[in-house]
Order: C-alpha cells, then structure tokens, then sequence
C-alpha cells in the first residue's frame, strides 16, 4: 500500500502538481435486521478503491478509482492534475493550505468485542427475542430490530511526508414497534430513533445497550401513545431528554458552524449559516452562561473519533461556545485561511475512497451542567413539558428557524411527570433557544449519542459523528400546535 501511495504522488508531483494527497479505502459492511418475525436483511460486504487530491496551478483536482493498480494509480493521479488545470481556468483565487506537520503513525480504535468475529447466528438470535417481546401485544403491528458494523482501513499520504494509516470499527444497535389502534399510529424507538445507538468500538457496545431488557417498556409505551391526547399550543418551559438533544445540537449548532457553509461554499441538504464571521470577532452570545458546547475528535466512543482527518490533521479538541460565548468554527486546511487562521482543526473527511473531503461536523458536546439527575431536574420544574426521542425536524435555510418532532412528551406539573401526549413539537430561532438555557443535569446523565447519517454535498456524502449530552431545560418555547 505504501508503495502505491508512494507512486500517486510521485505521479501527480511529475505531472505538475504543487500539493498531492492519496487515500487507499478498505471497507467491511455487517447490516443485520429482524421485521415481524421474519429476517429482513443480512448483508455483507468489502469495498476498496482510492481516491487522489491534488492542488495544480491553485485549483483543486480528484480522480478515483476501485482499481488498485499501478497503472491505475498513475492514470488517476493524472487525471487529477489534469482536472485541476482545468479548475483553474475558472478560479478566485489561488487554494491556500494551513500548515500541518508530516506524521508518520498508526491508529487504531479501541475496542474489546471485535463485531465480526461475533458469529451471526448470535447477533440474530438476540434481535429475534426483541422482536418476540414487541410483538408480544397483537396492537404492534410493525417490529423491526438491526445491528450494523463497519471496518475501515485508510492508508494516507501526501507530498508533504505524511504517511498514516487507520484503523476504524464502528458499531450499532437498536429498535422500534409501531402500534396501531382506532386509526391511530404510534411509533417508540430504544435506544434512538433512525436505526438506534452507534459508537466507535465493537461489540461490547451491543452487551452494553439493554436491549432486550427495555422491549417490553417499548411496546407499552407504543400502544399507550395511541390514546394519548394530542399536545396543546402553548408557550412553556420545555426539559428536553438526552435523544432529542441529541438533534437540537446537530441542527442548530452542528451544521451552522461548518466552514464552507458559512463562508457560502456550500448549501445543500442543510442550507448556509447566520452564524457570519463577524461574530467570532464580537463574541457573539450563542448561548446562556450555563452553555459550553465542545468539539472533541478525541473523545473514546465518538462516530468522528480517529486519528487524523482526511487532510492529514490531528485529531484535537476545542471549545464551539465557551460559557455562552462562540468561540470556533469546524474548519479544513483550506478554509482556514479565509478567517486568518494558521491551522485547521481537523474536520475534513469523505465518505468512501470514491469523494472528495469536505468540512463536517466532528464529535459535538453540550458539556454537563449542576442540575443533578433528570429527576432532579424535573422536581425542580414547577410547570413544563418533557419530550424526548426525535420524530421530525426542520429548519430554514439560515439554520435559524426550527420546529422538531419528538416520540413522546409528559406534562411536568409541580415537580412531577404526569399526562403523556401524542405528536409533540416546539418551535425556536436558534440563539434565542440556546439563550434560554437554564438547566442542564449532570454527568450521571451525560453520553456520546451516534448520529450515523448525516447528509451533505452534492454528489450527496454521508457522514458519522457523535454528540455528548445531558437533559436539559430552555424557558419560554413554542410547544404544540394550533387546533
């Protein structure tokens, strides 16, 4: 591989180029499921192939290729160069790359269970006894439990001397019913919804979920939801759980802070940015003073968690907003520079050896606050609503304006949970809600949550990264809709 890696750039260096980069991608796909009672899919799969970036005449140029040969190599690494000669034709200005220093390492995840050495007939065994207890009630009319693993090996090298090559597992779990009654469907998700739980790690993460444990608590709250009340319009103190907090930072603080979309380099799938670059400089409040939001590429468990970016870039850490302040955005070695900055922070990264890196959102984290458990929280609420488990979202083009819909959602009257509703949702323009910040429980409560299908770019990309957080309470939301 090295060998490879060595003759791309060496090819692309001979053809013209200024700064050349190769990834070499092997992948290994488990996708495992259970619906009704019945096998609903088993897939298996490998992929490699490379993909060579380069920057000639100040543009940039990529070529790929599932053919891992020297011919290949070479006939890709041209085409690059040549592709980038073309760009520039039509450029702004020259391509700037922040300095990194050349790294030669090996990284690995760390992991205890390793997923594919788990014989299949296991993993099905356990999704098929969930499935048994959700459709233990005739009113669960759909069933359906997965599990998903992936293995990535990633040589990178570039023309500045960097040599790296990483090893990623990834691993994930979970479930839904969907009950039926009296024209009424309902639908509750363990331990997320949109596929469940997934982490960095293997397949102790599985052991470690409760799955089976939690099904009957599942389907019952499915059926229940059925003849719960629809949640009235109001303005309310809202105590948001830990799965919808989950999407409340990926929306309104994950997306808006990527670079490209801020600078208007990108606006697809997800739109621009409010957050311009005159708010760095102003300290913009983002947040109350109870409000910290970290970035951590470091962080064990995290969907983003590696050694280094797809620029070649160490993993690192850093503060998004400080104590309500903004602080930083998710930068690449090429948009750095725009806002006078000497080096990235390591977000760049594609999907697969076949698409170019772009800006994404790395591990995010609203760190955890002084307010105890969630029941803690809930004692101290006096009037409110509690809603938890993402069912719907949305968002303006500015990544301003958002309306979510959750699972479930109880009344909080004097300290206490009571009347459930069905279909809940609020509303909030996004610094205002995260100004509204007035509680947030504690480390008991806190967990990195797997966000596994985060789209962007066109061609489309997807995207994994994870996002810490505890429950939380905002005062004053929009909750509910108008009869």
């Amino acid at each position: 591989m090295r060998d490879l890696c060595t003759l791309a750039i060496d090819t692309a260096r001979k053809r013209g180029a200024s700064y050349a980069d190769v990834r070499i991608v092997e992948t290994r796909k488990e996708a495992i499921a259970v619906r009704n009672g019945a096998l609903g899919s088993s897939d298996l799969g490998e992929d490699q192939g490379f993909g060579v970036r380069v920057i000639a005449d100040g543009a940039w140029g990529f070529a790929s290729s599932p053919e891992l040969t020297k011919p290949e190599i070479e006939r890709a690494a041209a085409l690059a160069v040549s592709l980038a000669k073309a760009s520039a034709l039509a450029k702004q200005g020259d391509v700037k790359l922040a300095h990194e220093p050349a790294y030669e390492d090996f990284w690995a995840t760390p992991y205890t269970i390793h997923p594919f050495k788990v014989p299949l007939e296991e993993k099905l065994a356990l999704l098929f006894k969930i499935d048994e207890v959700l459709r233990k009630d005739p009113r669960i009319k759909v069933s359906l439990a997965s599990m998903d693993f992936l293995k990535e090996t990633q040589h990178f090298a570039s023309t500045e001397g960097s040599y790296i090559v990483q090893e990623l597992i990834r691993s994930g779990c979970g479930y839904s019913a969907t009950a039926v009654q009296n024209g009424e469907q309902q639908t509750r998700s363990f331990p997320m919804s949109f596929g469940g739980q997934y982490k960095t790690g293997g397949y102790e993460l599985i052991v470690a979920s409760f799955l089976l444990e939690n099904a009957e608590r599942i389907r019952e709250e499915a059926i229940e939801l059925t003849t719960a009340p629809e949640l009235p319009a109001m303005t309310t103190d809202l105590i948001l759980g830990r799965e919808q907090m989950v999407l409340q930072i990926h929306e309104s603080v994950g997306h808006p802070n990527e670079l490209d979309r801020v600078l208007g380099w990108e606006a697809n799938y997800a739109g621009r940015s409010f957050n311009t670059p005159e708010h760095l400089r102003d300290r913009f409040h983002y947040g109350s003073e109870i409000v910290n939001l970290v970035a951590d590429n470091t962080v064990p468990g995290g969907l983003a968690t590696a050694g280094y970016d797809d620029d070649g870039v160490k993993a690192q850490r850093w503060h998004v907003v400080q104590n309500g302040i903004f602080s930083g955005y998710f930068m690449t070695r090429d948009t750095a520079p725009f806002i006078g900055l000497t080096r990235s922070n390591g977000c760049n990264r594609a999907e697969g050896w076949n698409n170019i890196p772009i800006t994404r959102i790395p591990n995010l984290s609203l760190m955890p606050g002084s307010a105890g458990s969630l029941q803690d929280l809930i004692g101290s609420t006096k009037s409110g609503i509690f809603m938890d488990t993402n069912r719907s979202w949305s968002i303006d083009q500015m990544r301003l304006n958002f309306q979510f819909g959750c699972e479930v959602a109880r009344e909080v009257k004097d300290g206490k949970l009571g009347k459930l509703y069905r279909n809940p949702n609020y509303q909030g323009i996004t610094p205002e809600f995260w100004r509204g910040c007035d509680a947030i429980c504690g480390h008991d409560e806190w967990d990195l949550v797997g966000v596994s299908n985060c789209g962007k770019g066109q061609p489309g990309q997807r995207a994994e990264m994870s996002h810490g957080c505890s429950p939380a309470r905002f005062k004053g939301v929009k909750v509910g809709v108008k009869a």
